[in-house]
């Protein structure tokens, strides 16, 4: 999977967070203060990694900065990206679950390695819900960004 990844910090959790991924057999784009000569403001990277989701040209991406809050706020701007932030394995499979989130966020702060392999478990394991109530309120979603 081709997910696309910013940071507005160069901090070695957003390093493993590279590295993890890669491991897991994905391909990665970065963003923010992980790629040379990028914007590293946060609002500006994660925008940038969200706009590739919505455009199809990554199928998920994860946003960074310092809490997670102003990374899951400017991927959320972005039409068409349902962007969670998760600070623990249960959110993570939930926000993939219940709404089919394609944006996970992540606070620098609070994610250590261990919690990180963990979120990333449960993210990629979560199956899609499938209960009518479920589809109708992710639709609902995709309404408001028209």
């Amino acid at each position: 999977m081709r997910i696309s990844v910013s940071s507005d910090m160069d901090e070695p959790v957003a390093r493993f967070l590279l590295a993890e991924l890669e491991r897991r057999g994905h391909e990665v784009v970065p963003h923010g203060a992980l790629r040379a000569g990028e914007d590293p403001q946060w609002a500006v990277c994660s925008e940038a990694a969200a706009r590739e989701v919505a455009a199809g040209t990554a199928e998920q991406a994860v946003v960074c900065c310092w809490t997670g809050t102003g990374a899951s706020i400017a991927a959320n701007k972005v039409p068409g990206v349902r962007a969670a932030l998760c600070t623990d394995a249960y959110t993570a499979d939930g926000a993939r679950r219940w709404n089919d989130a394609n944006v996970l966020a992540l606070s620098l702060r609070l994610t250590s390695e261990p919690l990180l392999k963990e979120i990333l478990d449960a993210w990629f394991t979560a199956e899609t819900s499938q209960d009518a109530e479920d589809l109708q309120n992710v639709a609902h979603i995709g309404r408001l960004d028209q």
